[in-house]
């Protein structure tokens, strides 16, 4: 240990006795250290929001159907438990929220035009905590409850369909006999969500009234699920899959889309590349630094080589200084990345490309995400390609000859 204090002492003496060069790769290794965390945070926060916009228009964190639904979603696929036992079942489950839904291909016509849709029978009292807008935010009015006879549409759908609130457009789809089952509706309310393509895809009835409307008593096509945290769906599942039997197909959100999914897992392998791509440019000046810092004191290193410090102190000297410059750069650009992005978690405004963002499925708004994991991860990483990087000019001086490193000119 007092070795280590001693060597810890003569590093960091060392590292100052060149105040530019080191001020200079302190900065160079702070930047680049905020360049990758403040890059994660915009790209973690555009897929977190993708992922948890899209759950909430779609699947929750784990969904059940029946077993053929994914197939062909229609209404002859419906699930076989009834309404009310599906209510006996999972009420007091413990899920942070859960909902059972009519979910059905349409048509919607108005009296200029019309376009297919995903007609979506829903209970609001039971979707208040998972659908994907605010119902308050709704223009006019949402369903008021199961049995409501009016219609939501998105703001895009009614731009297309040359139609607004008041107006009346026709729902046709398919009963269980492939008949057409069709009905008018009033518009009572129009919602907005945080991409266009959504706004067009999907309409909203009462769940009651689909029902009449598609001849199938109380059953449902889908019910949802929700909990805390879309990366950890296990215990939800486990405990859906325990309260039912094989008539019904039970599956997590990545596996419904698999899109989502697949965006998930690129995303944590992102990081990883991304830190070390960068660091990687950022080693060759880290080198350069170190070779030249031993080259300026071979002399220096000779003397003390020949008044007994043995090889492996001076190459743990070396490896402490390199040690040294890259915690303070870690230093910095964390501090960096921590003062950028805090205060941008409100949201970067980026309507400017919002068509671009939309082919993405992402919103016009980014919310970056500044997670501990990720600050960690950056400065593990760049310690150990940091210690690597050291160990060739480290190395390098602990070989000397004492005699010619202290004759060297």
């Amino acid at each position: 240990m007092r070795i280590f204090g001693v060597l810890f002492r003569l590093a960091w003496r060392n590292l100052w006795r060149n105040h530019r060069r080191t001020i200079i790769m302190l900065g160079a290794i702070g930047v680049g250290v905020w360049a990758m965390i403040f890059m994660t945070a915009l790209t973690r926060g555009m897929v977190d929001q993708m992922i948890t916009d899209s759950i909430g228009v779609l699947p929750g964190h784990v969904q059940m159907h029946h077993p053929d639904y994914q197939d062909d979603p229609s209404i002859a696929n419906r699930i076989s438990i009834s309404d009310a036992d599906l209510k006996d079942k999972f009420d007091d489950a413990g899920f942070e929220a859960w909902a059972s839904r009519v979910r059905v291909p349409a048509i919607i016509t108005s009296e200029r035009e019309s376009r297919g849709v995903t007609l979506l029978g829903v209970d609001p009292a039971a979707e208040s905590e998972i659908s994907f807008f605010d119902y308050e935010g709704v223009e006019g009015r949402f369903l008021d409850d199961a049995a409501d006879k009016g219609i939501v549409i998105g703001e895009e759908l009614a731009d297309t369909l040359e139609t607004e609130i008041g107006k009346r457009v026709v729902l046709m789809s398919q009963d269980p006999d492939n008949e057409i089952a069709d009905r008018g509706f009033r518009i009572v309310g129009l919602y907005s969500a945080s991409t266009k393509a959504v706004e067009e895809a999907y309409a909203f009835i009462g769940k009651t009234t689909a029902q009449k409307m598609l001849h199938i008593d109380d059953a449902t096509t889908e019910v949802v699920f929700l909990g805390d945290d879309y990366r950890n769906v296990e215990p939800i599942y486990d405990a859906v899959t325990s309260a039912v039997d094989d008539s019904v197909s039970v599956r997590r959100w990545y596996e419904i889309d698999t899109y989502l999914g697949t965006m998930m897992n690129v995303m944590d392998g992102f990081v990883l590349v991304w830190v070390v791509v960068i660091f990687m440019a950022l080693s060759f000046g880290l080198v350069n630094t170190l070779v030249m810092a031993v080259f300026e004191r071979v002399r220096e290193i000779g003397l003390m080589l020949a008044l007994g410090m043995k090889p492996g102190s001076i190459l743990g000297q070396i490896i402490i200084e390199s040690m040294l410059l890259m915690t303070l750069g870690l230093a910095a650009g964390n501090f960096l990345a921590w003062a950028t992005v805090t205060p941008l978690e409100s949201g970067i405004d980026v309507s400017i490309v919002s068509e671009g963002m939309e082919m993405w499925g992402a919103a016009s708004v980014l919310y970056p995400k500044l997670y501990a994991s990720d600050m960690i991860l950056a400065s593990g990483v760049v310690l150990l390609l940091g210690f690597l990087a050291s160990l060739s000019p480290a190395w390098r001086a602990s070989r000397y000859e004492p005699v010619e490193a202290i004759t060297k000119v």
